[in-house]
């Protein structure tokens, strides 16, 4: 059952129609006016929806609506006609669709009739099949309104004004129902219409799930459409359609105006869709030109074992044939053209060096095939496709114009003779020749029936088309009439025409019959067909017999009698030479055993075999793209070797590959469909590999804990690389050898914590006498005598190079403490630093700053412990900025452990630090360790009892003391000094809290003092009153520099973090691939892609096979999601 609208005017005549079609038809009639009359009875719910807005003239006495005062008052006022369709038109629809399915339930009826005068505005084409339009004139339908129900004329205007104008209606309508006549000639346009939708439904019914095949002959002088299907041997046309171009838009097979053969296209196409009412989205085309190239060649193909060869085996082989012909034609081609396959035929299949028809289902180790591949300009090709495209159509199949000849005219039961088949058109003649059951050669000349058209132009001063005209009328007709461009009637005889072109017709046949015996290696054919309309020019035949040496009898027009198997559904069709390749290139469709697609990749067109399966991904190996341009490729990866095993660390995967199909953006795993555009953006390189020591699994905790002297002591953990100690930042380069370092030598620990122990006193580690050279391990307990902190010599540079007149005025020694001080700038701020300080960060600021003061000038006057403090900070901070001596004592580990074992330090330079100590403990304070150990890298911490107050008073800017061992050890060695210590030094006792007086260096120093102590200058209280030249200053320090650098040698002169960040720990997942578990790292989530990154898989190992991917034995999109415990196959495929 079919649904019908029917629409129009109003006055149209609508209700005759539907009268007629009920009488007549197994048909209801749905119509809206009289559902509506039934929806607004009092009491319904439309009726009390009205009642609300409706004005009370338009109701009778017994309250129902009076109809013609509703049409009056609905036809005068828009807003109220608005609101009355709001309620009404989706109660009538609702009805119409349940009528609608309560019929299709009984299957009784052939059509249900809608009639609305709204059907358009209403959307009534969704639910109907088909819209009918009954046009009247608007002349007509004024009288029959205004005698039939009494309207005045301008009632009529305004109704007329409401509605759709007439090519509104024919915009939306299907069928026109013209009611300008007698009610007998509107009553046969509607049986007309009824009957060619039975035999539409008849052919549906006929066609219902037969795919239809549309093919489309583009040739100089004109275009025919042919719409079949194939049924078993037998092919059946249901339409076909030919038209004209509208210039000389094409010519010798070439398209030159593509706009306007595309426009042809498209009306070919819709008179087509008219014909068999259901749209065309694909069609069937062949290719012509005048430059066809064409390659012999053999191809082999071998299997590792013998095995069936499968008809997918045969396409291949095809395809390496077509591969090696183009690189044939490529090597040998001197013209400017990019050539393009359009077609092949296979001259023989050998199995195992024995020739074959069919090569499929047999066993064989080797298959072998002398394949013919013809070639045309990609230009000509790129034509087509644009053209066809215009018409909004896409090329399910391309062949080459002779090869769709010959699948018509000549059958394969014929083709083991020595025959010629010449297709002449009006550009081109096409010429195949066959022997011993195969397609031997292919040819093609550009000359045709449109050189003896122009030579008509130009004799009779016409037109092309009146030319074409006289030329067909010459082999049908003995007179022929015609008007000239000066439009004077002539009247000629056909053998004038004859006469005039016997002369070129001889020529073209000269021109064919030679190329026949060049493709036939020379010699002639045994027989001659001719198809296509230039062989109908009289005396065509004739000559090309002659010049073949062929008798007239075996040269002849194939036609009718090579169309046995073609039927036409439309019986006015008469079989016809012109038919034969139209048809053959529908047939091509189905015979054509390659079954290929065309696309565009990245610019330029590609074929592929099209074996339902294809992607992104075969498009883009079939046109050579680099496999590792497809996916995500990672950055340059670090192999390296930790305690003697290897170690690999990946590179940072890149982005993926942007595949862009038509314009969007989609997957690579995408199916691949028939001409589409590919664009593929190349993937990135991630960035290069990064590791850190502190990185490694076995690096463990970055840091080491020891016990000294009773404190925890925490320091960086090192690792040795290539025989040198680095810190845990240090980035690991290739090839490197890394040994984890899980201890510190006793010399390792003083040199970091920057102390100068008592070698005379006993060194215990975990309560047992040891060395400089003793290893100490995580949570050893280390006991020892400290004597006092080395100091970086660049200390001295910073107390010259501050002159006092620049200190503030504030900030004056004088102004700080009331004492004259000579020209000392260490005074400066003790009134800033020590005010408000708690008494045991006081003695730690001042102390640390001790050293210095003592090495620049010992015979110096100083004030209290803190009073150099600011001061000497600028100078430590003024050394570290020179880079030259102001390293950490983490960095001075790295540089003494640059040998197997830390060579302890002499005895003189432990006696010069234990000078340095005691100018410290002159000033009441205890020694705490250099201002140079406050740098970026992890400084060693003690860990501070509970409760105990830190020293967080200094000021802004003034860097924290990291090790805050030296107030707790400063403390314990007051405890323990003993009366005699303090003589020796020349030290007296001071009262709590008094201040100590200057002294001079004591003279009694101990022999053999180091060099360091030797190097301090020796500066008399009046030296220090003289000024000092920077020259003076600089050569001085130099010398101090010289023989410092045999004790100071840091290695690591690289800044890092005090805590550096340790990266977030991202998820792992662990997958099962062939049969070994693997651990993703890395991201956040995983995709099947990813699993390339963990395994080692050779992407260009293929040699032509495909990759088989599997997830759980399922074949996967790349971008498929990854779980724990998923099952991964990827192989060569054999």
């Amino acid at each position: 059952m079919q649904v019908i609208g029917i629409t129009g005017g109003v006055g149209a005549g609508k209700s005759a129609i539907l009268e007629y079609l009920e009488q007549n038809y197994r048909v209801k009639n749905l119509i809206a006016d009289k559902i509506a009359r039934m929806l607004m009875e009092p009491g319904s719910e439309c009726y009390r929806k009205l009642l609300k807005f409706l004005p009370v003239e338009v109701y009778n006495e017994d309250e129902s609506i009076n109809r013609s005062a509703l049409s009056a008052a609905l036809f005068s006022s828009d807003d109220l006609r608005a609101r009355v369709n709001e309620v009404m038109h989706p109660a009538v629809k609702e009805y119409i669709l349940g009528q609608i399915t309560e019929q299709e339930r009984m299957g009784i009826l052939d059509y249900v009739i809608i009639e609305a005068a709204l059907l358009i505005e209403e959307n009534y084409g969704e639910i109907c099949d088909e819209l009918w339009y009954v046009r009247t004139s608007e002349e007509i339908r004024k009288k029959r309104l205004m005698r039939s129900r009494g309207y005045s004329e301008e009632q009529v205007e305004s109704m007329f004004r409401s509605q759709l104008s007439d090519s509104e209606y024919r915009k939306h309508c299907q069928v026109v129902i013209e009611n300008n006549g007698t009610r007998e000639e509107t009553f046969y346009q509607v049986a007309q219409a009824i009957k060619e939708k039975g035999e539409l439904n008849k052919m549906e019914q006929q066609l219902e799930g037969v795919p239809l095949v549309f093919g489309l002959d583009i040739g100089t002088r004109n275009v025919v459409g042919t719409v079949g299907y194939k049924d078993e041997d037998d092919f059946y046309v249901i339409a076909q359609y030919m038209r004209e171009h509208e210039t000389r838009s094409m010519l010798d097979g070439q398209i030159h105006d593509i706009g306007r053969v595309g426009r042809t296209i498209d009306k070919v196409k819709l008179a087509l869709e008219s014909q068999i009412h259901m749209p065309l989205t694909e069609v069937c085309i062949a290719a012509a030109g005048r430059v066809l190239k064409t390659v012999t060649t053999t191809v082999e193909y071998g299997f590792q074992e013998e095995v069936v060869v499968t008809g997918e085996d045969v396409h291949t082989l095809d395809l390496l044939g077509i591969e090696k012909a183009q690189q044939i034609l490529n090597e040998n081609n001197d013209t400017n053209f990019k050539f393009y396959c359009v077609g092949y035929s296979v001259v023989k299949y050998y199995l195992n060096g024995d020739i074959f028809s069919n090569l499929e289902g047999h066993k064989a180790e080797v298959v072998s095939a002398d394949i013919i591949v013809t070639f045309l300009p990609e230009d000509v090709v790129d034509g087509l496709y644009t053209a066809v495209g215009r018409a909004g159509l896409k090329v399910a199949s391309l062949t080459l114009e002779p090869i769709a000849a010959i699948n018509v005219a000549i059958p394969e039961t014929f083709r083991m003779l020595n025959i010629a088949l010449v297709d002449v058109g009006a550009g081109t003649s096409d010429i195949s020749v066959t022997r011993d059951g195969s397609i031997i050669a292919y040819g093609m000349i550009p000359c045709a029936g449109d050189e003896i058209t122009e030579l008509l132009v130009q004799h009779y001063l016409v037109d092309f088309k009146t030319a074409e005209h006289i030329k067909l009328s010459s082999s049908t007709e003995k007179e022929i009439e015609y008007q000239d461009i000066m439009m004077i009637k002539h009247t000629i005889t056909a053998e004038e025409v004859w006469d005039l072109i016997e002369p070129l017709v001889f020529s073209l046949t000269e021109d064919i019959a030679a190329k026949i015996k060049e493709l036939n290696g020379g010699e002639t054919v045994n027989a001659t067909f001719i198809v296509g309309g230039g062989g109908k020019v009289h005396g065509f035949v004739e000559h090309l017999a002659s010049e073949l040496e062929l008798p007239l009898e075996r040269v002849a027009l194939r036609g009718e009698e090579v169309l046995q198997e073609i039927h036409f559904e439309q019986e006015e069709i008469r079989k016809d030479p012109l038919l034969v390749t139209p048809i053959g290139i529908c047939i091509s469709y189905y015979d054509q055993k390659n079954n290929f697609l065309f696309v565009r990749f990245n610019g330029e067109r590609i074929k592929l075999y099209d074996n339902n399966k294809l992607t992104i991904v075969d498009a883009a190996l079939r046109a050579g793209f680099p496999n590792e341009q497809l996916f995500p490729r990672r950055g340059k990866e670090i192999n390296f070797y930790v305690n003697g095993k290897k170690r690999i660390v990946r590179g940072e995967p890149g982005e993926s590959a942007v595949v862009r199909v038509n314009g969007r953006v989609t997957s690579i795993n995408a199916t691949l469909e028939a001409n589409s555009d590919i664009v593929i953006e190349p993937s990135t390189v991630g960035a290069a590999a990064a590791c850190r020591l502190e990185e490694l699994e076995e690096y463990g905790r970055v840091v080491i804990t020891f016990e000294v002297n009773g404190r925890m002591i925490t320091c960086p953990k090192f690792a040795e690389v290539n025989g040198s100690l680095e810190p845990p930042y240090y980035e690991i380069q290739e090839n490197d050898w890394v040994e984890m370092r899980s201890f510190y030598t006793v010399a390792q620990i003083m040199e970091f914590m920057d102390v100068e122990i008592d070698l005379d006193s006993e060194i215990l580690v975990n309560n047992k006498p040891a060395d400089l050279d003793t290893q100490v391990y995580e949570n050893f307990s280390l006991e020892w005598e400290v004597i006092t902190y080395r100091t970086p010599l660049e200390e001295i540079e910073g107390v010259y190079r501050q002159p006092q007149e620049e200190l503030p005025a504030e900030e004056s020694p004088e102004a700080a403490t009331g004492l004259v001080a000579a020209d000392s700038p260490d005074t400066g701020r003790q009134e800033n630093e020590g005010a408000g300080q708690p008494e045991e960060a006081a003695k730690v600021s001042g102390t640390r700053k001790a050293a210095g003061t003592e090495r620049a000038a010992s015979a110096r006057v100083t004030q209290a412990g803190d009073a150099a403090t600011e001061e000497t900070a600028k100078t430590a901070e003024t050394g570290k900025a020179d880079g030259k001596t102001g390293y950490s004592g983490l960095e001075r580990v790295a540089r003494r452990s640059q040998s197997t074992d830390a060579a302890p330090s002499p005895a003189g330079d432990h006696e010069s630090s234990h000078a340095a100590g005691i100018a410290g403990q002159e000033t009441g304070d205890v020694p705490a360790p250099a201002e140079a150990l406050n740098t970026a890298v992890p400084e060693a911490e003690e860990s501070q009892p509970e409760g105990q107050e830190a020293a967080s008073s200094q000021p802004e800017g003034t860097p924290e003391p990291v090790i805050k061992e030296s107030q707790q050890k400063g403390v314990r060695r007051q405890e323990k000094e003993t009366e005699p210590q303090r003589e020796r030094s020349g030290e007296s006792k001071p009262a709590d809290g008094a201040q100590e007086p200057q002294q001079a260096e004591p003279a009694g120093a101990k022999e053999g003092t180091t060099a360091a102590s030797k190097r301090k200058l020796k500066l008399s209280q009046t030296e220090e009153k003289q000024d000092i030249t920077q020259e003076e200053l600089e050569e001085k320090f130099l010398q101090s520099q010289q023989t410092t650098e045999s004790d100071i040698r840091p290695t690591i002169r690289k800044k890092v973090e005090e805590k550096p960040k340790a990266k977030p720990e991202t998820p792992s997942l662990q997958v099962i691939v062939n049969n070994a578990a693997v651990t993703l790292r890395g991201k956040a989530s995983y995709v099947f892609v990813d699993v390339f990154d963990a395994i080692s898989f050779d992407l260009n190992a293929g040699k032509g096979r495909a990759i088989v991917t599997k997830l759980n034995g399922e074949i996967p999109s790349y971008t498929a999601p990854l779980k724990y415990g998923d099952v991964v196959e990827i192989y060569w495929e054999d």
